[in-house]
């Protein structure tokens, strides 16, 4: 799954998140000039450090957190939690500049720099094929994967009943993403590219990492954190300095 090439750790995007305040107007121009930065092309990195993020909200802050697991074990290694201002209005489309202020801060408090990142959210599943996902992995330099549970665009058929099925996501005429069975019965995932990953390896490493449920159990734990809902093994995690909160 993946390649041989250099270690994805000593390529770090130098992008500063959002240097000033910006407008709904803005951030939409934004998103159209790192549109041209995503990179769509077959991961060639080892995969050592695999990460995960989700956001939740708490007394108006976005509460990011960060699952940082060791591959090809899946074993959890760490977590991490930061919060940050949720001072962006809620746009769709523009959910990055909600909360990746303070997804950065969680990535940037682990203790391993991840050779890819699994985000609650899409990739370039999105009108501008800037989402969430995209846009970390052009701030970070980063591999990174979107894994929605529901659609934001494109046109799809529903993929067959088993773990694995798998149809493409499209939208004018361009493949987006897939739209993928990771659980027999159960309603599929809209997995995009983020950036420096292709398509046919972002549903692999979603099946790859997927186990009883319908999510990959690095975002399961990104969400429970993020959340709030902490589990017995989450707080058992390892934890090598403090949190920027």
């Amino acid at each position: 799954m993946a390649g041989n090439g250099p270690d994805a750790s000593a390529h770090r995007g130098t992008n500063p998140p959002f240097a000033e305040p910006l407008t709904p107007k803005q951030a939409v121009a934004e998103q159209r000039r790192l549109r041209g930065e995503v990179r769509i092309e077959p991961l060639r990195a080892t995969v050592t450090w695999l990460a995960a993020v989700d956001t939740g909200y708490a007394n108006g802050k976005a509460r990011a957190a960060a699952a940082l697991y060791r591959w090809p074990e899946l074993e959890l290694h760490e977590t991490r939690i930061a919060m940050a201002p949720a001072d962006f209005p809620y746009v769709p489309g523009l959910l990055s500049f909600r909360e990746l202020p303070a997804v950065l801060g969680a990535v940037h408090e682990l203790s391993q720099p991840p050779d890819l990142i699994l985000c609650d959210g899409q990739g370039i599943a999105h009108p501008r094929r800037l989402g969430i996902a995209a846009h970390l992995g052009v701030l970070l330099d980063v591999p990174t994967i979107g894994v929605g549970k529901s659609r934001l665009i494109g046109d799809y058929e529903e993929p067959g009943p088993e773990k694995g099925d798998w149809t493409p996501l499209t939208h004018h005429g361009e493949r987006i993403g897939s739209v993928v069975r990771t659980r027999r019965g159960v309603k599929p995932l809209f997995v995009s590219p983020g950036h420096r990953v292709d398509h046919a390896q972002a549903v692999d490493w979603v099946l790859a990492t997927t186990g009883r449920y319908r999510l990959p159990e690095p975002i399961r734990t990104a969400d429970r954190i993020a959340s709030q809902r902490k589990t017995r093994s989450a707080l058992k995690t390892k934890q090598t300095g403090s949190p920027r909160q």
